[in-house]
């Protein structure tokens, strides 16, 4: 078993460093506590950009003079930035996962272009395993869940617009 100064990884590109940087980041906070903080901050976004969804829309001849279809074309596009934050949520946290469940850590020396492969001891695939169940996997179906709200809300709107 190899010890943590044995590891020839740079520490800032630990597959634990990399969980800790997205535990500290306020972005990827939020859907580590709960899915109530993850809708708490999705909704809040999608409140701030609903002005601006409303300003473009009314900009339409056809939405201008048709209010309710105006309001639902703008809270439909709001939705377009949560689903974003959403995304961007789910490739940062699915990296993390992935790097934690891999038996081997791929990382860079001094740049792109000296890429190296170490090969982590038991202790650490067993900790970074634990880490990946325990800590990951929810977050990443925190995300899924609010993702498929997010997008079913979109479709609803959608049909929606058309059936006014």
């Amino acid at each position: 078993m190899a010890s943590t100064s044995a590891c020839p990884v740079p520490h800032e590109q630990r597959p634990q460093e990399e969980f800790q940087q997205l535990c500290a980041s306020w972005f990827f906070t939020w859907p580590t506590t709960s899915q109530r903080s993850l809708d708490q901050a999705l909704l809040i976004s999608w409140l701030g950009i609903m002005p601006i969804t409303m300003i473009v829309a009314s900009g339409s001849w056809l939405l201008r003079n048709d209010l309710p279809r105006l309001l639902a074309a703008g809270a439909v596009s709001a939705l377009v930035l949560p689903m974003l934050l959403l995304v961007r949520q789910w490739l940062g946290w699915s990296y993390v996962h992935k790097r934690l469940l891999s038996e081997q850590v791929e990382y860079e020396e001094s740049g792109w272009y000296d890429g190296q492969v170490w090969e982590k001891p038991l202790a650490w695939r067993q900790r970074d395993l634990l880490m990946a169940r325990h800590e990951v996997r929810p977050i990443l179906g925190r995300l899924a869940r609010a993702m498929a709200w997010t997008a079913g809300l979109m479709l609803i709107g959608a049909s929606l617009c058309q059936a006014l």
